[in-house]
């Protein structure tokens, strides 16, 4: 499969062709934003002569990260074509996110699917679910520790890929010194991504690490950063919001540094349109939420899982002057 091509050479030309195929997906993703609240919702659906099982859907998502609107909104379509009754609920602190699994459990849900940015936090809920028989998927993070949890399969992008990739751009751009932003520290998937850019970068690398929360503070640091280093000459967000914020400090910092990202979203898509942000890696989040639903339903429906024991890789590509007009049309048109 493609999928299966694209992760067995990591080189930065085999990257710049899984974008290609990707693009169409990656636009519905961007168009799929919609304001996420915080705390826990409801999807219900309508279809008749089927048994409603509820699914929950736990994430670290912060106040304001707007990716956790499109892995919200692919799980809600997915829960509407399988008439599931899908609970979502979020907490960025990972103790607090633990409670949510567990509330889940006593709730009697047939199924979790839950992202794990801090393992050692979350594994005894997980494996306290896995102990009453819940079956349990992972999404998005937790790429090295879901499988030793116990849990059926995994939905997202391999972070140390990805961030490979970015420092193999970073390499045929030229670049020379690079600023790695950790916008949640001991996040395991972002540590990842900038072990991955050190890793496939050939110049100087170095992390900052912020509170992401806080964008006014994100800001401020780098440009205490940029002021500090003049050498830098890239900028590597971890995260859509954030990069608008390091996109402010540059100007403040009257640095030349350019910046990329990971994620994107409808500001992201303008401004690489504009120039101001040169590309974003999309793991296809829609598709993280998506699967992870869906996949529970077959498991619960026919004992179906996927992945055959590996995770299911629903990325990195690159979005960038190449294939953003599309992504732009397709958003425009809000076909997700």
């Amino acid at each position: 499969m493609v999928m299966d091509h694209f992760f067995s050479d990591v080189r930065w030309g085999a990257v710049m062709k899984f974008q290609r195929i990707c693009c169409a997906v990656i636009a519905m993703t961007v168009a799929a934003c919609s304001g996420g609240g915080g705390g826990t919702t409801s999807t219900s659906t309508t279809a008749a002569g089927t048994p409603r099982p509820t699914i929950a859907l736990v994430t670290h998502q912060s106040p304001g990260d707007t990716f956790w609107d499109l892995v919200r909104r692919g799980a809600e379509a997915a829960a509407a074509k399988d008439n599931i009754d899908l609970k979502y609920s979020h907490d960025p602190d990972a103790a607090h996110q633990a409670d949510l699994v567990r509330g889940a459990v006593n709730a009697k849900v047939a199924g979790i699917a839950v992202t794990l940015a801090k393992p050692e936090v979350m594994a005894p809920a997980v494996q306290s679910a896995i102990a009453a028989e819940v079956p349990v998927v992972v999404v998005n993070s937790g790429i090295t520790h879901w499988k030793a949890m116990g849990a059926l399969e995994y939905f997202g992008q391999d972070e140390m890929i990805a961030g490979q990739a970015a420092g193999e751009r970073f390499t045929h751009e030229g670049a020379k010194d690079a600023l790695c932003v950790i916008h949640e520290p001991g996040h395991v998937a972002l540590e990842s991504r900038c072990a991955g850019l050190a890793k496939g970068f050939n110049g100087k690398t170095q992390n900052l690490y912020v509170d992401g929360v806080d964008k006014s503070m994100v800001k401020q640091a780098v440009i205490a950063k940029l002021r500090e280093d003049f050498s830098i000459d890239r900028i590597l967000t971890l995260g859509a919001p954030v990069a608008l914020a390091a996109l402010e400090a540059v100007g403040e910092a009257n640095s030349y540094a350019r910046v990329a990202t990971f994620d994107t979203n409808a500001a992201i898509v303008d401004a690489i349109k504009n120039g101001t942000v040169e590309w974003a890696i999309d793991q296809q989040p829609f598709l993280q939420g998506y699967l992870a639903v869906d996949s529970l339903w077959l498991y619960l429906t026919n004992k179906n899982v996927i992945g055959g024991g590996l995770p299911t890789l629903t990325g990195p590509s690159f979005v960038d002057e190449t294939n953003i007009e599309s992504v732009a049309e397709r958003a425009e048109a809000g076909t997700r």
